[in-house]
């Protein structure tokens, strides 16, 4: 073995390398705080690791991004803990490098004729920092697009050339898959291969002028071996400690629902730029130019310049109340961000529903179906238990209530002027509004000119129920029996077993539905139409098939039609026929509001 080695000795001299590496002489002897560079090359050290390793599995395209992260994420063997170190390591090197950059201040280890280092230093800052922004994106989920696209039309103010660098940054005039693939060159590649450029510039620049160290030294000047590679052996740990904590502490990295311009998000920086999107709020029109570009440049400049005002005492305090200062604003201005975010309800809201939509992609993508080929955005557009809501919270809500909110859990902005369509169709449902005691109520037809309110006409069929107050035991026995065969027109699947177990019953209500029930003058055929026969009065809607699919599709699109309620529709909106809603979002809705949606099969315990 030593004839070996020294056999590639004498071809690669790697003994003098060594030797110059762990021996390195230490003015003052070893110390704690000169772990801050070495846990930062640590740092780099396993982003580059498993930066390659998610490469492997990575697929640059705006519609397979999302799906080969999502495979990363939930299929590859131990793929979440890989994306996990890797996006908590990046967020630490941040830190660490700022703590680097304030040692190096404060040390005095940035003055000549160290001042190229330090540039060297602040290059480093810059490039982790395009390098969070630009692996922000990667993933192709809502929050990466979202605020990407926030932190690049900051580009667009530039004076003169805002609108053609924008151009040049996106890779064309709006974010899409040139965008992805641009960032991901600049992300794995280019940045990369500067950062690597940097770090060799400025470990050599750092051996040839060596260590700053305070004088008088505490103890005799030591070699890097034993005793500070110790030190910085216990900081490389204690730094991969803190990665495995936090992506164990919050499961990982978050993954979102696919990227989709036409869906609405709640867009911020990662926390390194909330301070940025804090304090552009306190300049409006002409005045960001201020806050983006002329006071950040000013800030860059001066940074730029310390080494030349540190040659003084006074420059050296300035200089240290300087980064004091900025390092005080960082942390204001962040904490302001987040206080304010945890009090706007909006926000919160928005917050949830994107935890939601991330949630739901994720049993969507699991299905035995699996991602379509048009990608994973299809999944949630096509899918009535994201969608539904959204649609009647922003289309219907302004009349209908769903369980007294608006679809999405939020309270009416004005009281409701129709029905509640919170199980509609059901039994349940229709048993209420045939209920004398609330057929009147804001959960039916209180709201609606159905109700004689001043004087003016009830409605026939409000007059009808409220005539079924005292019905006989017979009577509501009867009527529970018409409920049910009416309602098993809906054909609901939550209500399936109940139907096919009540056969004979539903038959029953069905030739009640002609005969009317005990003690009633008037029959239901009377005025609706019932099982192809149609009814003589031409203002009230034919109960054939019922809330099914089909019969509440057509509906929504045209309530006016003569087999819904012709001339005697109150208000309702022709959503189909003047083109407010799709056919594909007016199916959402309906298969929402009749709570038919995917969800996964429960396995069975052997």
């Amino acid at each position: 073995m030593k004839a070996l080695l020294g056999w590639l000795d004498q071809r690669t001299g790697y003994k003098k390398i060594v030797n110059e590496i762990l021996f390195e002489n230490i003015p003052g002897g070893p110390r704690w705080r000169y772990i801050w560079g070495s846990a930062l090359t640590f740092c780099i050290f396993v982003q580059f690791a498993t930066g390659i390793m998610l490469w492997m599995a990575y697929s640059p395209s705006s519609q397979t991004a999302w799906e080969s992260v999502y495979f990363i994420q939930e299929e590859m063997n131990a793929g979440w803990l890989l994306r996990g170190i890797h996006h908590y390591a990046a967020q630490l090197m941040t830190v660490l490098l700022i703590l680097h950059l304030m040692q190096v201040v404060i040390d005095k280890a940035y003055t000549a004729p160290r001042e190229v280092n330090y540039w060297f230093g602040l290059g480093l800052l810059f490039l982790v920092m395009a390098l969070s922004l630009t692996g922000y994106l990667l993933p192709w989920d809502q929050k990466g697009y979202w605020a990407t696209k926030v932190a690049t039309n900051m580009v667009a103010i530039t004076p003169f050339i805002g609108e053609s660098l924008q151009k040049i940054v996106i890779g064309g005039a709006d974010y899409g898959h040139h965008t992805l693939t641009r960032f991901f060159a600049l992300h794995a590649g280019v940045l990369p291969g500067l950062l690597i450029l940097l770090i060799v510039f400025h470990i050599y620049l750092f051996r040839r002028h060596g260590i700053k160290a305070k004088k008088p030294f505490r103890r005799a000047d030591t070699p890097f071996w034993p005793e500070q590679v110790f030190r910085d052996l216990v900081a490389a740990l204690a730094v991969m400690a803190a990665i495995l904590g936090l992506v164990l502490w919050f499961d990982g990295a978050h993954l979102s629902a696919p990227a989709d311009p036409a869906e609405r998000y709640p867009a911020r920086p990662d926390w390194y730029f909330m301070f940025l999107f804090q304090f552009l709020k306190y300049f409006k029109g002409e005045g960001v130019l201020w806050g983006g570009i002329y006071i950040p440049a000013f800030i860059v400049g001066l940074l730029f310049l310390m080494p030349f005002i540190g040659r003084w005492k006074q420059g050296h305090r300035f200089n240290l109340i300087f980064l004091y200062t900025l390092l005080g604003g960082f942390v204001y201005l962040t904490y302001i961000a987040y206080a304010k975010d945890a009090k706007d309800e909006e926000f919160q809201f928005a917050q949830e529903q994107a935890r939601k939509d991330a949630e739901r992609i994720r049993v969507l993508a699991k299905a035995p179906a699996g991602i379509p080929q048009g990608g994973a955005t299809s999944l949630l557009r096509g899918d009535p238990y994201t969608q539904g809501p959204k649609i009647f919270a922003d289309k219907c809500a302004s009349c209908h209530a769903y369980g007294g909110m608006d679809g999405l859990g939020r309270e009416l902005k004005e009281p409701p002027s129709a029905p509640d369509l919170k199980g509609v169709g059901s039994r349940e449902w229709l048993a209420g509004f045939v209920d004398p005691d609330q057929i009147a109520t804001a959960k039916y037809f209180g709201g609606t000119h159905f109700v004689d309110r001043d004087g003016g006409n009830q409605s026939r069929m409000v007059e009808y129920v409220m005539g079924l107050r005292g019905l006989s035991p017979k009577g509501q026995e009867e009527l529970a029996k018409v409920v049910a065969a009416v309602s098993a027109q809906a054909k609901l699947e939550s209500q399936k077993e109940l139907d096919e177990a009540d056969s004979d019953l539903i038959q029953e209500g069905s030739d009640l539905f002609w005969d009317g029930l005990t003690g009633v003058d008037e029959a239901c055929i009377d005025c609706h139409g019932w099982d192809g026969e149609e009814s003589s009065e031409s203002r009230t809607p034919d109960l054939t098939g019922w809330m099914s699919r089909e019969y509440m599709i057509e509906f929504i699109k045209n309530p006016e039609h003569p087999r819904f309620y012709g001339s005697g529709n109150d208000r309702m909106p022709a959503y189909g026929e003047e083109g407010t809603l799709t056919e594909q979002q007016i199916g959402l809705v309906v298969d929402w509001l009749r709570g038919e949606w995917y969800e996964p099969v429960e396995e069975q315990m052997p």
